[in-house]
């Protein structure tokens, strides 16, 4: 099946915030978007292969993949998603957007699987995988895809530590999907998500904060990181109605995977919002109305 034959949707792959994962709870950060006849990953946190098989993709079908930032919750599988994808027939180049740090990762990630990679060239006949992947960086602005249908647009956001972190817009006539991105509440994102049908940003509850840091065990260092580095959900709101979007999409949810945190209540948090919320899950598909 070609990428055409899907309708333009979204899929949340995993919804969770940060590189922890709990028995029975959800993967880190990764999403999938079918949109103008093209497939992209947007971040590739671990369990991002398996969630794309789940949503009917092809693994040598890859296309393009954009990589918000360097965090291992949003980048740790990247390159066993593509080296998989590989070894199911992967034959055709893959474009991977993401910041400057990324050529060391992926440099690093071939090294690393150096003896296995030349192996099954010799060995299988398969092409060289080191050939198939194009690295190019993002930068604020227009994303260069050589695509006519397909317009995508970076914004980079606040969150510190982490200097490059991008916000990214997919457009095609009809229907535009943001995503925030790691972020601090981040104004300018408002602008950026003018009149969208879907925004996809990420959120944490206050109550869940504390949570997090009482069962981590990392103290005022992690409570100082997440509130400086993250948006609150009646924040993630208020971007939302400041934008025009139609629908605020909850995601990298904190927390995502600890008892006691309903779904009414993060939608009592994002009340603000006139539109359509939703709180993602894995495995959550939004198809083009």
């Amino acid at each position: 099946m070609s990428t055409s034959d899907f309708p333009d949707r979204l899929v949340i792959l995993g919804s969770k915030g940060g590189p922890a994962i709990r028995p029975g709870g959800p993967s880190p950060t990764s999403s999938l978007i079918d949109i103008g006849g093209r497939r992209c990953v947007v971040d590739c946190g671990l369990g991002v292969t398996r969630g794309l098989i789940d949503a009917g993709v092809v693994l040598k079908e890859l296309d393009l993949i954009f990589i918000t930032h360097m965090h291992s919750d949003h980048v740790l599988e990247l390159g066993p998603l593509i080296h998989t994808a590989w070894t199911t027939g992967l034959a055709t180049p893959v474009k991977v957007f993401g910041p400057a740090d990324l050529i060391e990762y992926w440099d690093g990630f071939l090294s690393s699987m150096r003896y296995d990679i030349d192996l099954r060239i010799e060995d299988e006949g398969r092409p060289d995988l080191r050939d198939l992947v194009e690295i190019h960086l993002l930068q604020e602005g227009d994303v260069p895809l050589e695509d006519d249908n397909l317009s995508v647009k970076a914004l980079r956001v606040d969150h510190p530590p982490v200097v490059d972190c991008y916000a990214l817009r997919f457009e095609v006539d009809g229907w535009s999907v943001v995503f925030s991105a790691d972020t601090a509440y981040f104004p300018p994102l408002a602008d950026f998500s003018r009149g969208c049908d879907l925004l996809v940003h990420e959120a944490m509850l206050a109550r869940g904060v504390d949570r997090i840091v009482e069962i981590t065990g990392n103290g005022e260092r992690l409570r100082e990181h997440l509130l400086a580095s993250h948006t609150m959900a009646p924040d993630a709101a208020k971007i939302a109605e400041a934008a025009g979007a139609k629908t605020l999409v909850l995601n990298h949810l904190i927390p995502a995977d600890l008892p006691g945190f309903e779904k009414r209540e993060w939608l009592e948090a994002t009340k603000g919002f006139q539109g359509e919320t939703i709180v993602s899950h894995d495995g959550l598909a939004i198809t083009r109305s």
